[in-house]
């Protein structure tokens, strides 16, 4: 077995290389593009590729449930405001657009052509039970609440309890559901699809659509003190 790093490759070799290669791919990238965010938005990204990357915003805002629960349970300061808000991104982008279109453009479609029948109509009760988990958590993040031991720890059990959910049923649609879509539709439909989304997007979210949205979702976590990724690498 090889490692990763040849053994005559020294850490400061590695480093300088690796240093130069991105210094010269940030050049290019300057000249050749307005900017990340700008970029990110602009980039044409097929329909699965488009519901992948909003699972993404589905993630980090399990982050930002990951540590409220925490917290919770933990007996520390929880902003009810800040819980709200992560609610409300789940609900809106997450729940009434993301999964929306699930059902509508790819769930119906299986369903139609007989294929996966089973998993989409699992897919579609999990659904069913994260709007049903988001909705008691809303109703339950009161200031009084969270100053309650007993509905504290209910909260974050809810809160544990979408995680748990929403982990398996995102990694089912990324790797069996999404990548068997694009053999049930034709590619003139596929494209036209990926147009719908995109249009809907900004029409439902404003000109920046996914960019604003991570972007609120980035002031959840810089609210808690788990904004940025290095701080999840452990230390061995």
């Amino acid at each position: 077995m090889t490692d990763y790093i040849e053994p005559q490759e020294t850490r400061r070799s590695f480093v300088v290389k690796s240093g130069l290669f991105f210094a010269a791919a940030s050049l290019f990238g300057a000249a050749c593009s307005p900017g990340p965010e700008k970029a990110a938005q602009a980039l044409e990204v097929s329909p699965t590729e488009d519901l992948m990357r909003e699972h993404g915003v589905l993630r980090r805002l399990m982050l930002v449930y990951d540590e409220t629960a925490r917290r919770l349970n933990m007996g520390e300061e929880v902003p009810a405001r800040v819980l709200a808000e992560a609610n409300g991104i789940t609900r809106r982008f997450i729940q009434e657009y993301h999964e929306k279109n699930e059902e509508t453009q790819l769930f119906n479609r299986f369903s139609n052509a007989g294929k996966m029948v089973d998993l989409v109509a699992t897919l579609f009760q999990q659904h069913l039970a994260g709007r049903r988990l988001i909705a008691e958590i809303n109703t339950l993040n009161t200031e009084e609440n969270l100053r309650d031991t007993a509905q504290r720890s209910r909260i974050a059990a809810l809160l544990n309890a979408f995680n748990r959910l929403y982990r398996p049923h995102a990694a089912w649609e990324d790797t069996v559901l999404f990548p068997a879509f694009p053999s049930i539709i034709s590619r003139k439909d596929y494209a036209a699809l990926g147009e719908t989304f995109k249009n809907e997007e900004v029409h439902l979210f404003g000109p920046d659509s996914f960019v604003g949205i991570v972007g609120q979702v980035a002031d959840l976590e810089n609210n808690l003190g788990i904004y940025g990724l290095r701080q999840f690498t452990p230390k061995l």
